[in-house]
């Protein structure tokens, strides 16, 4: 194990939570990562052909989800419980949100297909990294936003209400309230 955890009394999935760097290996994380893949697995085989049993199983797999929301599968997740989605909430089909920290979205946004939502981060440095160290940094997500399809947010990103994310940006950095951003990395062009 790498001197980083050494002296250190708390469990793998203790760290994670707090956003310090931690093994994701770990048999406990591993466990909980592997019932959220089931329940993601279930609530995609479901929801073609039974709406209510699926809303369920959605329930069961993610931290919150407001009333009239809409997630299409396939729905990719590390954990699950650390994704809250707001009501009214439109989200098309496959997303990633590796919630590893958490991840927030508001009310009344919509998400095009094949976003990305990444919280994991990874040491710079080649020893903890080849240690297979980890960390992640939350992402919020306000509400009455646009995200464009195939657009990857990155670990520690807010987006404030009523932006607009272009189709296929890379957001590096927060994203005020009520501008449209887009580009690689997503830069602000017009003020709503």
């Amino acid at each position: 194990m790498d001197d980083t955890l050494a002296d250190d009394g708390r469990s793998m999935k203790e760290r994670m939570l707090a956003g310090d760097l931690y093994l994701a290996d770990d048999p406990e994380l591993a466990a909980d990562s592997a019932r959220a893949i089931a329940l993601a697995d279930a609530y995609g085989r479901t929801w073609p052909t039974d709406r209510e049993a699926a809303a369920g199983i959605l329930r069961d797999l993610l931290g919150g989800l407001g009333a009239d929301s809409e997630i299409r599968p396939p729905l990719l997740v590390d954990y699950g419980r650390h994704l809250s989605v707001g009501a009214r909430t439109f989200i098309n089909y496959n997303l990633t949100a590796l919630d590893v920290a958490a991840i927030t979205i508001g009310d009344d946004t919509q998400i095009g297909p094949n976003v990305q939502l990444l919280t994991p981060t990874h040491p710079v440095e080649p020893g903890p990294r080849r240690a297979k160290l980890e960390a992640a940094l939350p992402i919020a997500i306000g509400d009455n936003v646009w995200i464009g399809g195939g657009a990857i947010v990155l670990p520690g990103v807010t987006i404030g209400d009523n932006a607009v994310i272009g189709a296929g940006s890379v957001v590096t950095r927060d994203v005020p309230a009520n501008v449209v951003a887009v580009g690689n990395p997503a830069r602000v062009i017009r003020t709503l």
